[in-house]
């Protein structure tokens, strides 16, 4: 018979328990509770608490484990309850277990759209808001230097929560940190993607609170926070790796295991990278196995999702977070490395239960087909569903950046901006493909477009303007580059000036600044806020025209807004016919510069007076 006793006193006698807590009112009332402790295999569990049932007590390889199914009634009260563990010779373990209430149901969860923009950073490097946290003599990598790019240089959580002000104000209303997990790692921990604790705030980084601080912040100012996730791969030092619950926990476990004394690039087996092996009809199972079941790094052991008891564990890790932080939305890395199909149950898990919530996932192609494959709603040939809202879009990326620097030709230069926005009927929904010039992966935009500010203006206002949800890394408003070794990641990821004590120059005020950067800033600043307002470009119809004089021509029209950008990459100045454009139907209207405010009626022709792009709008 289940009774609910009132728990007053809180025991942990359980070295680990996971998830921590859980939560009442979810679709799915199934929970399984990973617990970690000595011999706890040989133990039986017992829970006394109205609603909650043990269906399966599973054991694994290790005896230090225990993977136990409940079933969670949806009548079930928030409250604390006892897990009693018995074990054979009469002694018990205690651990009291939580089930909160959810502060919001689930289709009040809200992800990023197209009417978002979304500024991502590199905590280590942006802010350091917390001096107290700079080093725990407990982890392995205890020094900051920043004078070394792959050292920790200190940057937290708290060093972005003070500076949303100056996010917000720019125009943007989401925020995308890279992981700020434990990583627990000898070095490189700053960059977050070897974690090794996916229940533990790095404490480099700040701690639980001030994680759900930064949350709250934002939602004060209607903004959403992105969680960069990781299901592929943990951190070699990961608290399971020196006692692995089954002997299918990693991918290629046993090879780790034979040669964990001599352990380098030579005795792990690595990924081929071979991503397209998820899609081609020919793929050998050897490359399919190779990609997907290869280590991504020797110091980043690969996870074996096809364990139904790991599968679990990152299904329900993912929503703990949602829950926790309430979040906008999740960026899932290396989306294309993990097993297909779980990663299929994983997004399809996470919107069955938050239908308006958004999911990212990062593959690294340049290839249309294979970035759309993964989409949801493809109409893939072998069946294939993601559930997954938004891929990256990387083929648009280089489309701009090489359209952008060619010189106009037949088929180089801003055809090909064009021919790569033709691809959109390719995608299921284009407007939720997720666009950037760079990130914390590539070379900076400043520097592939060879410190030409006009060019990064033309990249952003035409990146700023399409049916796309746009991502900007921190910095590129201040012109920040990598041109002193093009695509080391430690440049890329340099400090952000103004968040360090010391720095001479503070981007946040704009002291030490020059003037191209003020610019930028500034260019920025009014592009995202009118894009903030603009239902043209959140949604709206898009016609392009084909390149032509030189220039590019793009609308974005819903009722009565329309917005015009234009790229012109002539350096001396042109008159451009308009009647080219009349199917548009802008003819004796009055448009504005949404950067310079400048007005403008539509006409017969317009006078392009300067290589640089311009945006106008009908709305003002």
């Amino acid at each position: 018979m289940e009774v609910t006793k009132e728990i007053t006193t809180i025991i942990n006698e359980v070295e680990r328990v996971e998830p921590p807590n859980w939560f009442i009112g979810f679709k799915d009332t199934s929970l399984q509770l990973l617990v970690k402790e000595e011999n706890i295999g040989f133990s039986i569990p017992c829970i006394s608490y109205k609603g909650v049932i043990i269906e399966k007590v599973n054991t694994a390889k290790s005896n230090n484990y225990l993977f136990i199914d409940l079933n969670i009634d949806a009548a079930t009260n928030p409250g604390n309850f006892n897990i009693v563990f018995t074990f054979k010779d009469g002694t018990k373990k205690t651990h009291t277990y939580e089930l909160k209430s959810r502060e919001k149901q689930s289709d009040e969860f809200i992800g990023f759209n197209s009417s978002d923009a979304i500024y991502l950073i590199t905590p280590d490097r942006f802010a350091n808001g917390d001096e107290s946290n700079n080093i725990n003599t407990a982890l392995k990598e205890t020094d900051i230097d920043r004078g070394d790019n792959y050292k920790r240089h200190g940057g937290d959580i708290q060093g972005i929560i003070n500076h949303l002000d100056y996010i917000s104000d720019l125009g943007f209303t989401a925020v995308w940190p890279t992981p700020v997990l434990l990583n627990d790692m000898a070095e490189s921990s700053y960059h977050g993607y070897a974690i090794t604790d996916f229940y533990k705030v790095d404490s480099r980084f700040g701690n639980l609170s001030v994680y759900k601080e930064l949350a709250d912040k934002l939602r004060e100012k209607n903004m959403k926070l992105i969680m960069d996730q990781v299901a592929n791969h943990c951190g070699l030092q990961h608290w399971w790796i020196k006692d692995l619950p089954f002997d299918d926990w990693l991918n290629y476990q046993k090879n780790y295991e034979e040669n964990i004394n001599n352990w380098n690039n030579e005795t792990s087996i690595g990924s081929n990278h071979r991503r397209t092996t998820n899609q081609d009809l020919y793929a050998s199972e050897a490359d399919r196995k190779e990609n997907n079941e290869g280590w991504f790094s020797p110091k980043m052991p690969d996870l074996n999702q096809r364990n139904p008891f790991l599968a679990k564990y990152i299904i329900q890790n993912s929503i703990w977070w949602i829950e926790t932080l309430g979040l906008g939305g999740i960026r899932q890395d290396t989306y294309p490395y993990p097993d297909k199909n779980f990663m299929s149950i994983w997004a399809g898990s996470i919107m069955n239960e938050y239908p308006n919530f958004s999911i990212v996932g990062e593959e690294w192609s340049y290839n249309p087909l294979i970035v759309g494959y993964w989409q949801r709603g493809a109409n893939n040939k072998d069946g294939y569903e993601s559930n997954l809202k938004s891929p990256m879009d990387f083929p648009m990326q280089k489309a701009i950046v090489e359209g952008i620097n060619d010189d106009e030709t037949w088929d180089r230069g801003l055809v090909k901006l064009y021919e790569s926005l033709a691809n959109d009927f390719h995608y299921a929904t284009p407007k939720d493909v997720f666009v950037f010039l760079d990130n914390h992966d590539k070379t900076r935009v400043f520097t592939e477009l060879w410190e030409d500010i006009s060019k990064v203006k033309m990249g952003l206002s035409y990146m700023l303007t399409l049916p796309r949800i746009p991502q900007i890394y921190y910095g590129t408003e201040i012109l920040m580059n990598d041109s002193a070794n093009p695509g080391d990641h430690g440049l890329i990821r340099s400090d952000f000036p103004g968040g360090f004590k010391y720095d001479t120059v503070n981007a946040f005020t704009g002291e030490g600044l020059n003037e191209y950067q003020k610019d930028m800033q500034t260019f920025v600043k009014r592009f995202l806020n009118y894009r903030k307002n603009s239902e043209a470009i959140h949604d709206g119809k898009t016609i392009h025209f084909a390149p032509f004089m030189n220039t590019y021509f793009l609308f974005r029209i819903k009722g009565d807004e329309t917005v015009v950008n234009i790229i012109n990459k002539n350096t001396t100045p042109i008159t451009i016919d308009l009647k080219r454009y009349a199917e548009v139907g802008l003819d004796g209207k009055t448009l504005k510069n949404i950067i310079t405010g400048e007005e403008f009626i539509w006409g017969d022709a317009i006078i392009l007076n300067e290589k640089g792009s311009i945006t106008l709008t009908t709305k003002y």
